[in-house]
């Protein structure tokens, strides 16, 4: 009796990425209600405290990811970018808006209460500076940074994943990122400078 030919065995269906992980919403959304208490309530400590976590977050994350993660992931092969995108793309979905808003809502009340808006304020200068810096920073992190990394879960979630245009999505992700890490350190400078006068 003759073997019937063996069918290949279907390739295992890849499990779909969620493009925003529902878990993360809702400490989103005590993040927004802190920040919205804080500034309706004008609670000192609530404004500084969502301004200095949300600012130190949003350094952070940009010179981690733009100086340490964006070289290393640039060696790795496209498997495994595809592997580490699924993984940490999601994630900057729900904290790069999240402190984005913490620092530049929060910002402007401290700096209204400082009475570094009016244009007689030794700090106004400065302020205008940092408001330049930052409005940059937040275009370039919600203008290009959230499409990009948007676009890479999408691209992920298809059959047939583009694998070049993942990574050239990529690329964009980590070098903005990058550039804005650089553009934060012309932050700190500006808000050390704000602080110790």
């Amino acid at each position: 009796m003759l073997n019937a030919p063996t069918q290949p065995a279907p390739a295992p269906e890849r499990p779909k990425i969620q493009v925003v992980p529902l878990r993360g919403l809702p400490v989103a959304a005590l993040a927004v209600i802190f920040v919205a208490l804080s500034i309706g309530f004008n609670w000192q400590w609530g404004l500084m405290f969502n301004h200095v976590v949300g600012g130190g977050l949003w350094t952070g994350i940009d010179l981690f990811v733009g100086l340490i993660i964006g070289p290393i992931l640039g060696r790795l092969s496209i498997l495994a970018r595809a592997e580490f995108s699924a993984r940490f793309m999601p994630k900057m979905v729900i904290i790069m808006p999240t402190v984005v808003m913490m620092t530049l809502a929060t910002g402007f009340q401290v700096a209204r209460g400082a009475g570094n808006l009016v244009a007689s304020s030794p700090n106004h200068a400065w302020l205008i500076v940092s408001f330049c810096v930052v409005g940059v920073m937040a275009v370039i992190a919600l203008g290009v940074l959230e499409p990009a990394n948007i676009a890479v879960l999408y691209e992920m979630n298809k059959p047939v994943p583009n694998g070049e245009r993942i990574g050239l999505l990529m690329k964009r992700f980590i070098y903005t990122a990058g550039i804005t890490g650089i553009m934060q350190i012309a932050t700190l400078i500006i808000m050390t400078r704000l602080g110790s006068r």
